[in-house]
């Protein structure tokens, strides 16, 4: 059995209905916090189980049987992240699993100034200890990131953000293709995987010059202090905690950590990974009906 943890995630909710296309739904379990979110693949015939990565008893239950487990890293900020997800591993090796994959970040290393890289190292490096078959699947940046910053920018004309660097920005979609790949095809991703990302690398402000063009209206990068930045969002509502941890990916992309492009993603999906340009298109369309929809109700 193929156990998938974060099946009512964005990215482990994709995983499990690509999943289905390859192996039969009985084959299939997901491990969930929520078990009433995951009706829609209970009703299918996949296995769901409550697990939960701060409870170790329920992932003891969630795994049971597993021959595979797929454990989507913790949606968990600070380094408690690390330690769930270890925890997560260490309830695979119990329950006799084969093999386990972790879903860890093209920046995974012990001096990222991104602290999610520094915790997805500690965890591969966990998780290369358990003396089982295994895969770090090492996404791309997502490109979904955009969807945190492009709304207001085509709001004010402006995309006002700290200083950055190039990010090969990696859409889900082919991140989700991949991690399916390595699931249902023995032998394609073994180990720590090379950085699965897209083929272009873009900062800010060519991510303002696309808008630009989508939009047929100036869409202007301006670089902000981070302690600004920090200051104005901050005061907007967002925590402090959060600010902070944002600020590493900045400070990371502005020292280079995320100028990394490899062509393992296409070699495995066997076509061109989805450029950021289209993600960014789409992104377009959907904050444009949303912004006429809310002219229109006002």
């Amino acid at each position: 059995m193929i156990i998938v943890t974060g099946a009512t995630g964005r990215l482990g909710q994709q995983i499990v209905e690509q999943l289905l296309a390859h192996v039969p739904a009985e084959t299939a379990g997901v491990s969930v916090r929520d078990p009433a979110k995951a009706a829609v693949f209970a009703a299918r015939g996949v296995r769901v189980r409550a697990g939960d990565f701060t409870d170790p008893a329920s992932l003891d239950h969630a795994f049971e049987g597993a021959d595979q487990v797929l454990v989507v890293s913790a949606a968990i900020r600070g380094p408690q992240a690390a330690g769930a997800n270890r925890a997560a591993i260490d309830a695979a090796v119990r329950a006799g699993a084969a093999r386990v994959l972790y879903t860890s970040h093209q920046v995974a290393s012990p001096d990222s100034l991104f602290a999610p890289g520094r915790q997805h190292a500690a965890t591969e490096q966990h998780l290369a200890q358990q003396g089982i078959a295994y895969t770090a699947l090492r996404h791309g940046f997502y490109a979904s990131t955009f969807e945190h910053y492009v709304p207001a920018a085509l709001r004010t004309g402006e995309l006002r953000l700290p200083e950055d660097g190039p990010v090969s920005w990696t859409a889900h979609a082919d991140l989700v293709a991949a991690d399916v790949l390595a699931l249902t095809r023995p032998g394609a991703l073994d180990g720590v995987t090379p950085p699965l990302t897209a083929a272009e690398m873009l900062d800010f402000a060519d991510v303002a010059g696309i808008l630009s063009e989508l939009t047929g209206r100036t869409i202007t990068r301006v670089v902000v202090a981070d302690e600004e930045w920090k200051a104005s969002v901050t005061a907007a509502g967002m925590p402090e905690a959060a600010a902070e941890f944002t600020l590493g990916m900045f400070r990371a992309a502005r020292a280079g950590q995320f100028a990394v492009t490899d062509p393992a993603l296409e070699r495995l999906l066997g076509r061109p990974s989805i450029p950021a340009r289209a993600v960014l298109q789409e992104l377009v369309h959907t904050s444009g009906r949303l912004i006429g929809d809310g002219q229109r109700q006002s």
